[in-house]
């Protein structure tokens, strides 16, 4: 059976015009809804900072992250990826950074807050691919083995690369992998504001 030259034109004639229309429509739905999404991520980003900052702080604009402050957090075995300064009472307080590690499943993603003395003040995951019932018990800050919430361990602590899983951080049994995901990124964090001076 021989296809006619009239044919293959008029298919894709017929394919040009669906994927133009799919795409000013994909354009049009776009147009309408990256505000609310950025809206939403931008409340999301204020709620997250919010839970490891001291009562009371405030928050500025998003910073550039200074090359240095990133090579440390890789060299960490981290990924700096936003930077907040944080104040309280109109004082410089220290920073809230977005920082992502490997878990045990993929990425997990972490706000982290460190004070002036660049110590841990909190730690909050965004997001994560951790395994349910088991990794998840981590990122949602249940008690380890010796009966503390694994998050709030990190709390006060300080010194890039001090934080070991089975040195000064308790893993929650059975999830000890993501446990050093979230050690590795409060390292990385940690090395970010020391190199930041």
């Amino acid at each position: 059976m021989k296809i006619s030259g009239k044919f293959i034109l008029k298919v894709a004639g017929t394919l040009t015009v669906i994927s133009l229309v799919v795409a000013a429509l994909l354009g049009f739905v776009n147009s309408i809804t990256a505000e609310k999404i950025a809206a939403i991520d931008a409340e999301n980003t204020k709620i997250a900072m919010s839970a490891v900052a001291p009562e009371g702080s405030e928050f500025g604009d998003k910073m550039e992250l200074p090359e240095a402050a990133v090579a440390a957090a890789a060299a960490q075995g981290g990924k700096l990826t936003e930077l907040y300064p944080v104040t309280n009472g109109g004082v410089a307080a220290g920073y809230v950074m977005k920082v992502s590690a490997s878990g045990s499943q993929g990425t997990i993603v972490m706000m982290v807050g460190l004070d002036a003395n660049k110590a841990i003040t909190g730690i909050s995951v965004v997001s994560h691919s951790e395994t349910s019932g088991i990794g998840t018990k981590v990122v949602g800050n249940e008690p380890n083995a010796a009966g503390v919430p694994v998050l709030d361990q990190f709390i006060g602590l300080s010194g890039a690369g001090s934080l070991t899983v089975g040195g000064n951080i308790t893993a929650v049994s059975g999830a000890t992998v993501s446990t050093k995901g979230i050690a590795m990124g409060a390292n990385a964090a940690l090395a970010a504001v020391e190199a930041m001076g």
